[in-house]
């Protein structure tokens, strides 16, 4: 082959390189192909790190809610600023508070609420040692570690050890309670809402904001929590009348009728506001916001 064919063919061999990389790339940037490229990911790849604009997020690329912050670019944001919204209407955002944050999982949420500036500090409680190494590393990666307090335990009635139950597919449906035959049962530590704050110096008087998403535990964790729903903190928490049962439904929400009287449910198309005690004691998972 001459000189000139062997040039020429470098050259349209370049260039169609060229027009490859240029359609994988704009493919890759799709909705399309990130969860093309998400789903083809192997098993030895236990850590990713995405630039999410503002901030930064490591993930299990194994996990749920990885998959959904890579495809997305972050994981249900609209979620919080949907209830700093509601809170200032309700004249119930109380700047320079404490955010207690049950359930913290990886710092998603966290990682908004940091940057909403809302919330002086921010205590982010989580249980699953897979998710609470990367909460502490997103806690880093972001700067954060002068407003958010990470406490690897979870939050119960009573201190000590307790079974949990590791969910393989989805790091957020780990729970206290088991799933699916498929979960994993360790074991790791349990302390009361009060204690957890007394250790760490911070006054029920100074939390203004309760998040809770513990996957069916919420009417135990609840049972620590009175001086803060005396106080009548906005508790904004997943309600789950299928977890709990009729029975234990009913009772929890007369614990949350004890304390509180009008809310917020929100369901997939509508947000409803209702007085406590006619809260469904049936049904699938909604949000709830406990405003007073």
């Amino acid at each position: 082959m001459s000189d000139r064919k062997i040039l020429t063919v470098k050259f349209w061999n370049r260039t169609l390189r060229k027009i490859r990389d240029r359609i994988v790339t704009r493919l890759f940037d799709s909705r399309l192909g990130r969860d093309i490229l998400i789903s083809a990911i192997g098993p030895r790849v236990k850590t990713m790190t995405l630039d999410c604009g503002d901030h930064v997020l490591s993930f299990s690329p194994a996990d749920y809610i990885g998959r959904k912050v890579f495809r997305k670019g972050h994981f249900e944001r609209d979620h919080v600023d949907r209830l700093l919204t509601v809170l200032r209407e309700h004249g119930l955002l109380r700047k320079g508070t404490v955010l207690l944050e049950l359930g913290g999982n990886i710092g998603t949420q966290t990682t908004y609420f940091a940057l909403s500036g809302v919330y002086r500090q921010i205590v982010a409680v989580e249980p699953d040692p897979r998710n609470f190494r990367l909460l502490s590393m997103n806690i880093a990666d972001n700067g954060m570690q002068d407003r958010v307090t990470a406490i690897n335990c979870a939050a119960g009635d009573r201190e000590g050890q307790l079974d949990f139950y590791l969910n393989h597919k989805n790091h957020g449906k780990s729970s206290a309670l088991r799933q699916s035959a498929g979960d994993e049962k360790i074991s790791v530590p349990v302390r009361p809402v009060g204690r957890i704050l007394d250790d760490i110096g911070v006054e029920a008087a100074d939390i203004g904001l309760i998040w809770m998403d513990i996957e069916g535990y919420e009417p135990v964790a609840i049972r620590s929590m009175q001086a803060l729903m005396a106080r009548k903190v906005p508790l904004h928490m997943e309600f789950t009348p299928a977890f709990y049962g009729r029975e234990q439904t009913s009772a929890f929400i007369g614990n949350l009728a004890g304390y509180y009287t009008e809310c917020l449910a929100f369901f997939e198309d509508r947000t409803v506001p209702m007085k406590v005690v006619d809260l469904p004691v049936e049904g699938e998972q909604f949000d709830v916001l406990f405003l007073r």
